[in-house]
């Protein structure tokens, strides 16, 4: 039986989501259940836009025995929540970024979903790019030797438009600035290669450009678990939006990866290259991205249901980057 999905949350992020969905149930995966928001107006456009049921309240999706995944896709400090009222149904997760506005949240929402039993995911899509699975391969398989230094740049743009939603921006609805919203995919996806951090020394501020309480402009130096160093840097302000990028250097070559394209130099041979160049939604328009990673997602979520493991895509491995973040953060405010 294809297994059913419903989601919460039908905003900005809902696109992506909604057409890898629809894809998977053509070719027989999955069942679309339906749709909630709050708002009478989302749910009405959603259903119009995309030909799918959507429920007036929360509760009334997820009492449906049909459900299987639920996909939480609303702002980050309503994850919680949200999070217990589905695993207290009985439904598997699969969360959007960040898991929660803190760690201490977040941590609290892996340990209901683990106490109730369900699978819970994050939407990670950058760690389902093909380039990003091979230079994860590369790295587990030693081709690059051991890591001495990784460092990213994420130079992204969001225009004024972006910040007309009310509290968008705010630590109120969001949790945080460029750092949780914009920026954790590249952060997380460093991590996934590289390892935890250990130390992180950082500088954070909030530019003249739009009214918000967060930064939307941050550097900082990293030490990893492993031992390698390395420099981040992330920010919104960077007219019209730039690909964001990570290079990793290690003891038997190092690598590139921009987006969707990776370049590997080994000590030997000619170099490997992986993808070609695409937009990655650095620029105004935040959704403008393929959603293929985001299909490999869901995918993953499903698959790992089926299978009775944890996804590769925890709450727990998530978490790393918002220690990242937090601690960042901390060390940024003690210099301010």
């Amino acid at each position: 039986m294809p297994m059913g999905v419903g989601l919460i949350g039908l905003g900005m992020a809902v696109k992506p989501h909604i057409t890898s969905l629809l894809e998977l149930q053509t070719q027989g995966r999955i069942r679309i259940v339906g749709g909630f928001a709050p708002s009478q107006e989302r749910r009405s456009a959603f259903a119009q836009q995309w030909g799918v049921p959507t429920f007036d309240k929360q509760e009334d999706l997820l009492s449906r025995p049909e459900l299987d995944l639920v996909l939480i896709l609303t702002p980050p400090g309503t994850h919680l929540p949200i999070a217990q009222a589905a695993a207290t149904a009985g439904k598997h997760i699969l969360v959007e970024k960040p898991v929660e506005i803190s760690v201490s949240r977040g941590e609290a929402l892996a340990a209901l979903t683990e106490a109730a039993g369900v699978r819970c995911g994050v939407c990670l899509q950058h760690r389902f790019r093909p380039a990003s699975l091979r230079l994860k391969a590369a790295l587990d398989q030693g081709e690059l030797g051991k890591i001495l230094s990784a460092s990213a740049s994420i130079r992204w743009w969001r225009d004024d438009a972006y910040f007309r939603q009310p509290g968008r921006g705010t630590k109120a609805r969001d949790g945080g600035g460029v750092l949780l919203t914009q920026a954790i995919h590249t952060l997380d996806l460093l991590l996934h290669f590289a390892g935890p951090h250990t130390d992180v020394a950082g500088f954070a501020s909030t530019s003249p450009l739009r009214a918000i309480d967060t930064e939307d402009v941050a550097a900082a130096a990293i030490r990893f678990q492993g031992g390698a160093i390395g420099v981040l840097d992330a920010t919104s302000v960077a007219r019209p939006g730039y690909p964001e990028r990570i290079e990793i250097a290690g003891t038997h070559g190092s690598a590139y990866l921009e987006t969707f394209q990776l370049v590997i130099h080994r000590r030997e041979g000619p170099p490997e290259s992986v993808g070609t160049a695409q937009s990655g939604g650095g620029g105004a328009d935040p959704m403008a991205f393929d959603h293929g990673p985001h299909r490999a997602v869901i995918t993953e979520m499903l698959d790992a249901i089926e299978q009775r493991r944890e996804p590769s895509n925890s709450v727990r491995s998530a978490l790393h980057v918002q220690r990242l973040i937090e601690a960042w953060l901390s060390d940024a405010a003690s210099r301010a």
